[in-house]
């Protein structure tokens, strides 16, 4: 079975540097696991007026306020299929802050959307379009799209205005042996939100389909792409 990655990409997959073909190259059918574990060399977020959004963030695990150098931090990909049916794979990422905090998102594949759909937070109520490109690197680059709300009956697309657009890149960087990550988040009316960037190793954990962590499922699984 081809992962959501390689079912987007198509022939680019194979201009990815191998070692981020391995990470983001495997689906729920393997029976395998990523575990990343490095430091985040800066963890930032932008001026103070920001600083309401990324503390509403922290109620569902989807943003955070606190910043920080040389800080301890973890990334679980799990490929499992949720209760829809839908390849699905986790990035749940944990940081060591002064107050730990913990970034949730489910990336699945939408044929109908013809995109990566990313679900943030607890509670999938955040539901963004995801564009995939290869960077000169052999990196994997993700941005985000369109972003939707849902909660119960209700559902809109969400204001530009109260949402950031990430940019997100891994790599492998040879000379080091180890991946690397940047992140960004940008408003367009309140500019820079948040970021940070860092390295990390991977291991690779085998599991049965069924032995996936409690705690790195979703507490709710949305249905509306």
């Amino acid at each position: 079975m081809k992962s959501i990655y390689q079912k987007i990409l198509g022939p680019a997959f194979n201009r990815l540097h191998p070692q981020i073909q391995k990470r983001f190259g495997f689906s729920s059918a393997d029976g395998i696991a990523s575990v990343g574990t490095g430091v985040m060399a800066e963890i930032w977020h932008g001026r103070f007026y920001t600083l309401p959004f990324l503390y509403l963030g922290t109620w569902r695990r989807v943003l955070f306020p606190e910043t920080g150098t040389n800080v301890p931090f973890t990334i679980r990909n799990y490929a499992y299929q949720d209760r829809f049916g839908r390849e699905t794979v986790t990035w749940i990422r944990s940081f060591q802050t002064a107050r730990p905090r913990r970034f949730d998102a489910y990336m699945i594949h939408s044929p109908r959307r013809g995109k990566i759909v990313d679900y943030l937070g607890t509670h999938q109520h955040l539901a963004v379009d995801i564009d995939l490109t290869v960077d000169e690197r052999g990196g994997l680059r993700l941005r985000s799209g369109e972003q939707r709300f849902y909660e119960g009956p209700i559902a809109f697309r969400f204001p530009q205005f109260f949402s950031g657009v990430a940019d997100v890149t891994e790599w492998y960087d040879d000379a080091l042996g180890k991946f690397r990550i940047e992140v960004n988040v940008t408003n367009r009316f309140w500019g820079p939100l948040f970021g940070y960037r860092g390295v990390f190793d991977v291991t690779w954990q085998s599991l049965k389909p069924d032995s996936i962590p409690d705690d790195v499922r979703p507490c709710r699984e949305e249905g509306r792409e």
